[in-house]
């Protein structure tokens, strides 16, 4: 993907928890420094891919002359056995990289991965897939360049670019009409989302001027009532998107995307993605020796 946040600091601290100061011993021991090489990036299940440009990264931070020629690009469908990248080059160098390449464009095609599932779960209701900023310190970006990349969207990066009210600022500021006047009175070009728990808390950030409104933790059936009572009130107020968040999984997501709303937001995943199986199959030095 071409907006892929590619920060060399995040490489560089994965780099240094393997080697420290003093490198890769094992790969020092028992590969000379001149063995050239080949090596396959093989998809080992199903599913997205997301991150591969972090692999030519990692490897331009190991040596100059290890080369990465990617064979598939983030976002495309995966089974299990395609060759995503073919990298040359130094062995031993392609041996100190691989754990960090692969830690991350494993974990990313994760995320990718789970957020396809959701997307392709709501497909056909109108309703997006929204990521959460439950993330993992220090790779938000990258996760959430993730989530692009299975086809869902980001809801805002950080605290610095976006409003969003939740309980807790309602409670502080006495209510959740208080909360949501003082918001949108600060927000200048930022987006304002209102979390509400209750009809009675979306009347309230309705009438303080809410257009944005975020149901926490509803029911299927209480999502469907909000909704329509949000339509409702459209003709006096005019258009007010609806967001549902909390206790949504895989199984009932469909459930709460048919009820109407415009968007989901889902926080599992980025925080309980599993990694997606992705191997470094080296070609025998032997081989490589022979055929140059």
């Amino acid at each position: 993907m071409q907006d892929w946040h590619i920060r060399t600091d995040v490489i560089e601290r994965a780099l240094e928890e393997d080697l420290a100061d003093i490198g890769d011993v094992t790969a020092m021991a028992t590969i000379p420094a001149d063995v050239p090489g080949t090596a396959e990036l093989v998809a080992r299940a199903d599913g997205v891919l997301a991150g591969i440009a972090l692999v030519a990264a990692v490897y331009r931070h190991i040596d100059a002359g290890i080369t990465v020629d990617v064979r598939c690009a983030d976002g495309d469908r995966l089974a299990a056995g395609d060759v995503v990248a073919l990298v040359s080059g130094p062995m031993r160098g392609m041996l100190t990289g691989e754990r960090t390449a692969l830690n991350l464009v494993t974990h990313l095609s994760g995320i990718a991965t789970a957020t396809r599932a959701y997307v392709d779960a709501v497909a056909g209701t109108g309703c997006v897939i929204r990521d959460t900023r439950k993330t993992t310190p220090g790779l938000r970006l990258l996760e959430k360049a993730a989530v692009r990349a299975g086809g869902g969207l980001n809801h805002r990066v950080g605290l610095f670019d976006g409003l969003l009210v939740k309980d807790n600022h309602a409670a502080v500021a006495g209510s959740v009409g208080a909360a949501t006047r003082a918001a949108l009175a600060a927000a200048g070009d930022r987006t304002v989302q209102i979390e509400v728990d209750s009809l009675d808390e979306l009347d309230e950030a309705i009438d303080a001027g809410a257009r944005d409104v975020l149901l926490d933790n509803f029911s299927v059936a209480a999502t469907e009532e909000a909704v329509a009572h949000v339509r409702t009130r459209e003709a006096r107020h005019g258009r007010i998107s609806v967001e549902s968040s909390g206790s949504i999984r895989l199984e009932n997501v469909r459930a709460y995307a048919d009820t109407g709303v415009d968007r989901i937001s889902v926080g599992a995943i980025t925080h309980s993605a599993p990694q997606l199986d992705l191997a470094l199959d080296v070609r025998p030095v032997a081989t490589t020796r022979q055929a140059g």
